[in-house]
C-alpha cells in the first residue's frame, strides 16, 4: 500500500477543477472552496476516452503549470481513502496524461493553514498534452466529440456552471461557452433581407 492510500494517513483531500467539481462520484465528510497556487485551470488535454475518441478527439481540462487555480476541495474520511485514490486512478488515469501529486491548498474557510491534496497535474510531454489553443479550435473539437461519459459539449458547460456557482469567471472558458449555447452565432447572424 502506497502512502497516498494509506488509511493511517488520516483523512484525505481532493482538489477539484473540472468535472470532479460538479461529479465526484466518491463519498465526502466535507466540500470547501480551494486555491491551489502553482497551477492552472486549462483547456489542454485531448480526450481519446471520456469525451472523444482518438479519431474525434475531444478537449478536457488540466492543471497546467503557473498562476492559480480556485476550485474544490473534497474531504475524505481516512476509511475511504484506499477506495476513493482506487477510484480516482480508474477515472483519471485512463491514458496517463496526469500525474498524480500531493499539492498544499489553502481552503477558503481557513486561508492562512494550508492542507495537502491529491492534484491531477497534466503531462506536458504526454502525446495528449494540447498546449494553448485558439478558441476556434477549442470550439470544433468540443462540438465534434463525445465519449464514454458523454458529449464534450456538456463536460465544459457544466464546468462553467460550477464555477459561476463559485462566483468564478475565467474570461477563455466563458467565451466557448458562450460559443457553445449558440449566443455568438446568434447575435453575429445577419439580419433577415426582406423583399417585397
Amino acid at each position: 500500500m502506497d502512502s497516498i492510500t494509506d488509511p493511517a494517513a488520516g483523512d484525505l483531500w481532493v482538489f477539484s477543477y473540472g468535472s470532479l467539481m460538479w461529479r465526484p462520484d466518491f463519498p465526502f465528510i466535507e466540500r470547501v472552496e480551494a486555491r491551489l497556487i502553482g497551477a492552472h485551470r486549462a483547456l489542454c488535454v485531448y480526450s481519446f476516452v471520456h469525451r472523444g475518441t482518438p479519431e474525434r478527439p475531444g478537449l478536457v481540462l488540466g492543471l497546467d503549470r503557473g498562476g492559480t487555480c480556485r476550485g474544490i476541495a473534497f474531504r475524505v474520511a481516512a476509511a475511504e481513502r484506499a477506495a476513493t485514490i482506487a477510484y480516482l486512478r480508474a477515472r483519471e488515469q485512463v491514458t496517463a496524461v496526469y500525474r498524480e501529486s500531493v499539492r498544499r491548498i489553502w481552503l477558503r474557510r481557513d486561508p492562512h493553514e494550508p492542507v495537502a491534496a491529491v492534484c491531477y497535474m497534466v503531462d506536458r510531454a504526454h502525446p495528449q498534452y494540447a498546449g494553448r489553443l485558439s478558441v476556434e479550435r477549442q470550439l470544433h473539437l468540443v462540438r465534434q466529440s463525445a465519449g464514454k461519459s458523454g458529449a464534450n459539449r456538456d463536460y465544459v458547460l457544466a464546468t462553467v456552471a460550477a464555477m459561476e456557482g463559485l462566483g468564478l469567471r475565467e474570461s477563455e472558458l466563458h467565451l466557448l461557452a458562450a460559443r457553445l449555447k449558440g449566443a455568438h452565432e446568434v447575435s453575429a447572424a445577419p439580419a433577415p433581407v426582406h423583399r417585397g
